[in-house]
């Protein structure tokens, strides 16, 4: 059975629709089931951060919030972020689509884990900001541990 999930309302859902859809309205942005995995992760913003979590809306780390948004738009994905990598299709850096998974090394022995929503942003299980939110992948934190993005969308 498929899962069902909720935007938020007020500012998550405005963000949401800015997101997918810009000026032009929805038609503009990601489509079929790539727009089901961006809606889902966005409906997370705001979920607390915790390193294992896997409650939408009480409680994710990185890896928890991408497999609950596939799971959102009927896709079966690995639970753990080195296995989401592994098993991704890779994706060129410069053909980001919404929808697709980027991957970082943050440690030794720590990786991450976020998904694209436009060319540049990406929602992800912040540890820094104890929630999900939104961070650019051109920033010079996000791109020296840049490892390379994959996906399981069409």
């Amino acid at each position: 059975m498929k899962k069902r999930h909720q935007l938020s309302v007020g500012l998550g859902f405005g963000v949401a629709v800015f997101l997918l859809g810009g000026c032009a309205g929805l038609s503009s942005g990601p489509d079929g089931k790539r727009a089901e995995v961006v809606s889902a992760a966005l409906s997370q913003v705001g979920t607390p951060y915790r390193y294992g979590g896997n409650e939408p809306g009480r409680a994710l780390d990185c890896s928890g919030l991408t497999y609950y948004a596939h799971g959102v738009a009927g896709l079966r994905i690995p639970r753990m972020s080195l296995d989401q990598r592994r098993g991704a299709k890779p994706v060129n850096s410069k053909a980001l689509r919404p929808g697709d998974m980027v991957f970082f090394k943050t440690g030794p022995g720590s990786h991450h884990v976020g998904l694209m929503v436009d060319g540049d942003r990406f929602v992800h299980a912040s540890v820094s900001q104890h929630k999900v939110g939104y961070a650019r992948l051109g920033a010079p934190y996000w791109k020296a541990r840049y490892l390379g993005a994959g996906t399981y969308l069409e």
